[in-house]
């Protein structure tokens, strides 16, 4: 049979548990739940030559609407389909999505849930994936087909419309959505969901709602729609009149900066990026997604760019005539609230997979995967090298920066608790080059891209396109899945512990050796910090009792976290001083078990202790206000906002 463009015919497979014998010759008879298991399970992704599983496990949690669907064909489905059991339906997707980014978008997870709350629950999870353009497949029970009974328990009735329920509100966060109201509609859905989940320019979250009814109706389904099917990741070429035009560029530019995104690690670019800066000498920065894209060690890495990143790098970017960004998006973090390319005749040529990217800030765009491209950069820039006065120059910020992050890790007193930053350096002082370090949202992701050093192309792992408190501990879980025998660390604040903790149980229960750093600063600190420098006192964020004329300016809460992981059958080692806390990740480090390692960082209103944001960031200041600290910051916001510029 033809599969259609992208992917390989191969052999039918044989009956497996479960299935019943073919009715006629070449077809099979099962249900629609069964049906799409079985084709889940032979769905294969390729690149450079190697293949493996596009879907190699479904996360569930069971309730009507996929119980008796879905959930009786994982059962059914044995081995063919391995079954992970969740907590959080959000949680799921974040495990599956840290398996995704884990497996350079190759392989990811399904995840099903049950109608109502379950399938709402997958919103979040889904607006990360798609924002980070990670593959997920959401498997959302949905209410009847059929409506023999209208409305059924948790469906929402929609006046002026029968077909809408709520699993309509994954609609806006996935990159391709289908309902499948009859049996045979799934054949064309499930291909479409499998083009988009390997289509490196268009993945994100895929949903396919399942009504109840329809995963139950048997249908006599085609031989072929069984046969195994590779996907082929493609890697387009740049275009050669673009290609040229970059040349010339990069030629005569003379303060050239590389700004490596996300896509570095997405097309495995890193040996293509760091040829083309051997090559040219031409300084590196990265964003937040693409730390790591070179080894914190190479003598052109300059660090993370933008509102979190080094004085380096940013002092760089100011002066920069030609902006080379590398597979990023330009958030507001990374262009500092376009206030951070300040050189008049600054230009911004883009090497993306997505035309849309690649033609921000009036760049000019060379479309590509960002491994070819940068190849054939490097090929056709043969000879050209930077001036070495502007080597020199590099590289005296460089060991500047990294005098500044010796001095935030250094602990005057080994007996007193830590900051911040010296839990970063004791856990730098740990790790080696197989460890994979995992953080989302609060004040450490500006901390980790200011300070931590990476070792390996894969090792610093943050979502910070979504920021999503409560990524942490699932993606450890999923990236630990994707990794089996590296030592994968989930760094939380005491906030976002709150916001998710419960994954733990599957930790446990699995057995998975993930280790959580949970740093305790009684409240959300990074928002604090924030709300004190926009005028608002830190209202509404410090984890204190209400005292009278209700303010939170009593003592810290008791609350233990270290307690409740252990409630949830994790080992947890408390550290309280600096001393223990780097004895402490030592023995978690060699932890068989999934293990917690608690610490009370020094004070509750202290950010991190880390060196300050060497660029600014938007967030408007009320303009008119009555308490003096939002006078003062409107004044600092209406200064640093003139400076902004459209790159046109």
């Amino acid at each position: 049979m033809s599969t259609g463009p992208g992917t390989t015919p191969g052999t039918a497979p044989g009956t497996g548990p479960g299935t019943t014998p073919d009715l006629r010759r070449g077809a099979r008879r099962l249900t629609t739940a069964q049906a799409l298991i079985a084709f889940l399970a032979r769905q294969y992704t390729e690149r450079d030559g190697r293949r493996q599983r596009l879907i190699g496990a479904t996360w569930g949690i069971f309730g009507h609407g996929n119980v008796a669907g879905i959930g009786q064909a994982l059962l059914e489905s044995g081995p063919d389909m391995p079954y992970y059991q969740g907590r959080n339906e959000q949680a799921m997707v974040h495990a599956a999505v840290g398996h995704a980014r884990q497996s350079g978008r190759l392989s990811t997870h399904a995840v099903t849930t049950s109608i109502g709350p379950g399938a709402t629950n997958l919103v979040t999870g889904a607006a990360l994936a798609t924002i980070n353009r990670l593959p997920v497949l959401l498997l959302p029970g949905d209410t009847f087909a059929g409506r023999p009974a209208d409305p059924v328990l948790q469906q929402l009735e929609v006046p002026y419309a029968g077909d809408v329920s709520v699993n309509d509100c994954l609609r806006p966060v996935s990159r391709y959505f289908d309902r499948i109201t009859r049996p045979e509609a799934l054949v064309p859905a499930v291909l479409a969901a499998m083009r988009v989940l390997t289509d490196p320019a268009d993945t994100g979250a895929v949903t396919l709602a399942l009504p109840q009814d329809v995963q139950a109706e048997a249908y006599d389904w085609p031989e072929e729609f069984f046969a195994e099917r590779v996907w082929h990741v493609r890697r387009p070429q740049p275009d050669p009149d673009e290609l040229a035009a970059a040349v010339r560029a990069v030629r005569s530019a003379r303060r050239p900066l590389v700004v490596a995104g996300g896509g570095v690690h997405h097309s495995a670019a890193e040996a293509a990026l760091k040829s083309f800066a051997d090559a040219t000498g031409v300084p590196v920065a990265s964003t937040q997604a693409g730390k790591g894209a070179l080894r914190h060690d190479h003598p052109a890495d300059v660090g993370g760019i933008g509102h979190t990143g080094t004085a380096a790098a940013d002092e760089l970017a100011r002066a920069a005539d030609l902006v080379i960004g590398v597979g990023t998006r330009y958030t507001d973090f990374t262009t500092a609230s376009g206030t951070l390319f300040t050189r008049p005749d600054v230009r911004f040529l883009n090497l993306n997979i997505t035309a849309f990217d690649a033609h921000k800030l009036a760049a000019l765009p060379l479309v590509a995967d960002a491994r070819s491209g940068l190849e054939a950069l490097t090929a056709a820039l043969r000879g050209h090298h930077v001036d070495h006065g502007y080597e020199v120059e590099y590289t005296r910020g460089k060991e500047s920066w990294e005098r500044r992050v010796e001095a935030a890790f250094r602990a005057s007193d080994e007996d007193g608790r830590p900051t911040q930053p010296q839990v970063v350096g004791a856990l730098d002082a740990v790790v080696g080059d197989d460890d994979i370090v995992i953080n989302a949202a609060g004040s450490l992701p500006g901390d980790l891209h200011k300070l931590w050093r990476a070792r390996s192309h894969d090792q610093y792992h943050v979502e910070y396109g979504y920021s999503c408190m409560g990524y942490e501990i699932p993606a450890a879980i999923g990236v630990a899945m994707a990794a089996p025998g590296r030592p994968v660390w989930a760094l939380v604040g005491d906030g976002t512990y709150l916001m998710n903790p419960t994954e733990i149980v599957t930790a446990v229960q699995e057995n998975i050796p993930i280790k959580v750093v949970v740093l305790q600063n009684h409240g959300y600190a990074s928002i604090g910090g924030l709300s004190e420098s926009v005028g608002g006192e830190r209202f509404g964020t410090a984890y204190r009792y209400r005292e009278a004329g209700g303010t939170y300016t009593g003592p810290p809460l008791p609350v233990d976290l270290a307690a409740n992981a252990a409630s949830l059958g994790m080992h947890v080692i408390r550290a309280r001083t600096v001393r223990d806390l780097r004895e402490a990740l030592a023995e978690a480090r060699t932890a068989d078990g999934p293990t917690c390692v608690y610490t009370e960082t020094e004070t509750a209103d202290t950010v991190s202790g880390a060196p300050p944001a060497q660029a600014w960031w938007d967030v408007p200041v009320a303009e008119t206000a009555t308490r003096p600290s939002a006078v003062k910051a409107r004044g600092e916001y209406d200064r640093q906002v003139a400076a902004r510029r459209r790159h046109l």
